[in-house]
């Protein structure tokens, strides 16, 4: 694989400020501030800045229109936003709601809009014919845990119509009560839920396969055990309750010294161990035909990248090559890392309806769109 650097310019006391430049090694230097920063693309891609200014956001979710809906962690808001004339840039953006308690996971589903917040499910009915003036925000489910200890979640609808949500445990490493640590299956017009996942730690990331509809997530490993243990995982659900080691077992074979394993706990090990502490925060299936047929239906995953190691990793995207339903290989499309200067910490990975991805960043609170340059539309930069 050929990578290609792409060095820009970027005033890096204020927020980005070249909405709309495409990043590519096919195109000249493009001076912007003082400091020069740089993001590595795969060759054959190309990365623009889609929406900026949008604050510590998490999880994104697409409408049936195309609407980009994004929620933030600490500013409580949710934007709606639209590229109205469909050139790859955001021009309309309009706020959804504001003053919520981590608004960070979000899902869409037969026209609403469906949030986290606090400890409940709140969904705007009819969303995208309402962005001007949402309606109020209905309860949909009440039986969170308390935002009282802080603890990562994320949603998404699965093919069976019931809303999945992750919730992680609310510490480094411990034995959390139910429902921390769990990914619980939600019907969501009687209320009803099961637990279908148990034993995680930190689970943002998740998606079903196009190909087989089984449930694969990204687990985040515990701290504090050095800088290369315990592996980050990705794990598949293939049977409804399986548990996945948390806190006794970390990645295949690390031991959790605190904890004994209950001794008929049978725990399923991850399809595929990542570098410690590359914090892999999104997931998503490629369902577009944009990029070229070998990522198809593949994985690609955000690593949002290491805060507890000495030197860092991560900070990139990453595709997962499946074969006869395993993993194969791991490579970087995108790296946001230049040396050890962060240029942004990827979150959420998700599809474009064009058949490009959106990557969300909650380092500087910008939309990147990665999208693919076919080859007949581009020449080499002298």
């Amino acid at each position: 694989m050929q990578y290609i650097n792409v060095r820009f310019y970027l005033n890096l006391g204020s927020k980005f400020a070249c909405a709309g430049i495409i990043l590519l090694g096919f195109f000249p230097t493009l001076a912007i501030a003082a400091q020069s920063v740089m993001i590595t693309v795969t060759k054959g891609f190309g990365l623009s800045l889609y929406a900026s200014d949008l604050g510590d956001i998490k999880q994104m979710t697409v409408g049936d229109n195309g609407t980009l809906f994004v929620g933030s962690q600490k500013s409580g808001t949710v934007y709606a936003l639209v590229d109205s004339d469909q050139n790859g840039q955001v021009d309309k953006r309009y706020l959804i709601a504001r003053g919520l308690d981590y608004p960070d996971a979000l899902a869409f589903h037969n026209g609403s809009l469906y949030v986290t917040e606090d400890d409940r499910i709140i969904r705007f009915e009819e969303i995208e014919s309402r962005l001007r003036r949402p309606s109020r925000a209905r309860e949909v489910y009440s039986n969170l845990p308390s935002l009282d200890k802080k603890y990562s979640r994320s949603m998404h609808f699965g093919p069976d119509g019931l809303l999945y949500v992750a919730i992680g445990s609310a510490c480094n490493v411990c034995e959390s009560p139910s429902p921390f640590g769990s990914i619980l299956a939600i019907d969501v017009e009687p209320g009803a839920s099961e637990q279908v996942a148990l034993g995680l730690r930190s689970v943002t990331g998740f998606d079903w396969s196009p190909v087989t509809n089984k449930l694969w997530f990204a687990d985040l490993g515990r701290n504090w055990m050095g800088d290369n243990i315990p592996p980050d995982e990705i794990n598949r659900l293939d049977i409804k309750g399986s548990h996945f080691g948390f806190p006794y077992l970390h990645a295949t074979d690390v031991i959790e010294p605190a904890y004994d394993k209950p001794e008929n706990l049978n725990i399923s090990v991850p399809e595929f161990e990542l570098p410690a502490h590359v914090a892999p925060t999104g997931l998503s299936f490629y369902r577009g035909e944009q990029f070229p047929e070998r990522y198809r239906n593949q994985i690609f995953v955000a690593e949002n990248g290491s805060w507890n190691r000495s030197s860092k990793v991560g900070y990139q995207i990453v595709m997962l090559s499946i074969e006869d339903n395993k993993i194969s290989k791991r490579e970087t499309v995108v790296s946001f890392l230049d040396g050890e200067f962060p240029v942004a910490r990827p979150f959420d990975v998700i599809n474009a309806p064009d058949g490009a991805m959106y990557i969300s960043d909650d380092l500087k609170g910008n939309i990147y769109r990665l999208f693919y340059n076919a080859p007949e539309q581009s020449q080499d930069m002298k």
